[in-house]
């Protein structure tokens, strides 16, 4: 990444640089309010990455991502109440349980030649199926969901992540800016140009002798252990978890929408899409909330009108159009 970052040009590498220390100094000039702001768009384009792994790089059509993310969220929060493990050990084993269950229902999708929309009405299923089986768990709260202990103010202890927003904003700039790299070297080793030619024409890639059922399994299992850390993060910012909450299709549309609008199959699309559906977002329930409107749903509807008009205006997303118009696109992302 070092050398693409050099190889970019100088307004390019002095609007990357600015972003970095952007990022980085951050916490220390906004407000309570803006930060966690910040935290929320983060988290949205670190799962967002992980997602466009599965439909962006492999092209398999995942709606029930917030399955892994659940998944994620409730063993490293369960481990944590009940049998004392902290989330630095629970996230190990909660990603190598979503990578186990993306490993599994791949399988059995892609063995029985189940794709498309079919394979996304599967994954929507699984994530349903878990939820309802979650809810009647009683070891995990049920249906009322697990409560961690709240942090007291000023505390700060990271072996257990207990802490202020600045210590998760930190966090998932680590995760975000990770998952760019591990996504960028992906798609430049022989996987990466393996998933590319599934996606694009998997008969095609067939004949050139590409194991589709072998790349698209591992897309599944990489995608789904990167999207359970998301989970843990998110168990211990917000300290609660219902099964409706983890596991619900509304959860999975959010994961989604962040790749779809900056640029799906993009490296810097993903991060684009979650800081400007984000941000948007909260500004449109600022305006409400300052206007004394309350609006159910305005939220939900903003989501589909802004997806609606990037389908309608920019089919490829932001990114693309942001690249050619900086001159970036030569570069891809």
């Amino acid at each position: 990444m070092t050398q693409s970052i050099l190889a970019l040009s100088m307004p390019a590498r002095a609007l990357v640089l600015a972003g970095f220390a952007l990022a980085l100094a951050a916490p220390f000039v906004a407000g309570p309010y803006l930060l966690s702001v910040l935290v929320l768009a983060l988290y949205y384009a670190y799962v967002g990455q992980a997602w466009n792994v599965m439909m962006g790089f492999a092209g398999q059509l995942s709606l029930g991502h917030a399955l892994y993310v659940g998944l994620g969220a409730y063993l490293s929060a369960a481990l944590y109440l009940h049998a004392g493990i902290g989330p630095w050990v629970g996230v190990l084993l909660a990603a190598a349980v979503a990578a186990l269950a993306g490993a599994a229902i791949g399988a059995l999708a892609f063995r029985f030649g189940i794709g498309g929309v079919y394979f996304a009405l599967l994954t929507i299923a699984f994530a349903e199926f878990t939820r309802i089986g979650f809810e009647h768990i009683d070891w995990l709260g049920g249906a009322g969901g697990l409560f961690l202990p709240v942090v007291e103010r000023g505390q700060l202890d990271i072996a257990n992540l207990r802490g202020g927003p600045q210590l998760f904003y930190y966090l998932l700039l680590i995760l975000a800016a990770g998952a760019f790299w591990l996504c960028h070297t992906l798609r430049h080793r022989r996987i990466g140009y393996y998933w590319l030619a599934i996606r694009e024409d998997p008969e095609a890639a067939r004949a050139l002798g590409i194991d589709l059922f072998r790349y698209r399994v591992l897309a599944a299992a990489i995608s789904a252990a990167m999207a359970s850390v998301a989970g843990v993060i998110a168990a211990f910012y917000y300290n609660s978890l219902t099964p409706a909450d983890s596991f619900g299709a509304a959860k999975s549309i959010e994961i989604i929408l962040g790749p779809l609008v900056g640029g799906l199959g993009t490296l810097a699309g993903p991060i684009l899409g979650a800081f400007v559906l984000t941000g948007l977002s909260e500004s449109l329930q600022a305006l409400l909330d300052a206007t004394g409107h309350q609006v159910p749903g305005a939220t939900q509807l903003f989501y589909g009108v802004v997806l609606l008009l990037v389908i309608k205006y920019l089919p490829n997303g932001i990114w693309p159009w942001l690249a050619r118009w900086l001159g970036l696109a030569a570069r891809e992302d």
